[in-house]
């Protein structure tokens, strides 16, 4: 379980998860969730569950920060397992910092 914050224009990338249902709730702002190619838009205490598999990123299309809870079950056998990203991270092709020893 966790929440995310999202600012104007700000957005989670296509992913799916092969293990585990995620459950969405919108507590504040407004968000567009586009599952399967699909577009469904969640506003304030409005929630969605993503099936096993499905692919999904959020928009924040608003004028104000949006946040939202998240639940995902079950887990992967492995944290490594339960996230697939299906497109580039945002700013992907900037440079990272990478700490000795975190390789």
């Amino acid at each position: 379980m966790g929440a995310v914050t999202l600012e104007p224009g700000d957005h989670v990338s296509e992913h799916y998860h092969p293990y585990s249902e995620e459950f969405l709730y919108v507590v504040r702002g407004q968000l567009v969730v586009t599952v399967d190619g699909a577009d469904i838009d969640l506003a304030p205490d409005e929630a969605i569950m993503v099936p096993i598999g499905a692919r999904h990123r959020l928009v924040n299309h608003g004028s104000e920060s949006a946040l939202a809870v998240f639940h995902l079950s079950p887990l992967a056998p492995e944290p490594r397992l339960g996230h697939v990203d299906t497109e580039p991270l945002p700013n992907a092709d900037e440079p990272t910092l990478h700490v000795a020893g975190s390789d």
